[in-house]
């Protein structure tokens, strides 16, 4: 069954090591087959990954896309570990997200480490209070 993606005129889409951008109408797409896909509103920049859960997700996203996944887990585990340090209540939170990286599905993963960066927001915000 083929992945079906809708785009935006002139947005960008990561197709493996490819990045597509759409022309000024909006297109269709029907994917089939094995490549790690990122919408463009997916997609965090080394520069913007500026709080730890922020840097959490980059990493995800870097397994993600990369050929070799692996060589980014003991960036990624030293991260969990210093806001788990920082932030115990978001143990639970980090074990679903560890699972999905010990598991490869880390799109998956990403996903999860969206609704943290939400959670680390509230929680800087209520600190700031």
């Amino acid at each position: 069954m083929a992945l079906v993606i809708d785009l935006k005129p002139g947005e960008k889409i990561l197709i493996g090591s490819a990045v597509i951008t759409n022309d000024n109408q909006r297109t269709r797409l029907h994917i089939s087959g094995e490549a790690p896909i990122l919408r463009e509103k997916d997609v965090m920049q080394e520069d913007q990954a500026d709080t730890p859960c922020k840097k959490i997700y980059f990493l995800i996203q870097c397994m993600y896309i990369a050929k070799d996944p692996k060589i980014y887990h003991a960036k990624y585990f030293e991260k969990i570990r210093e806001v788990q340090h920082a932030a115990p209540s978001l143990a639970g939170k980090l074990l679903s997200i560890n699972e999905k990286i010990l598991n490869d599905t880390y799109y998956k993963a990403m996903k999860e480490a969206r609704d943290l960066i939400k959670t680390e927001e509230e929680m800087i915000k209520n600190a700031l209070r």
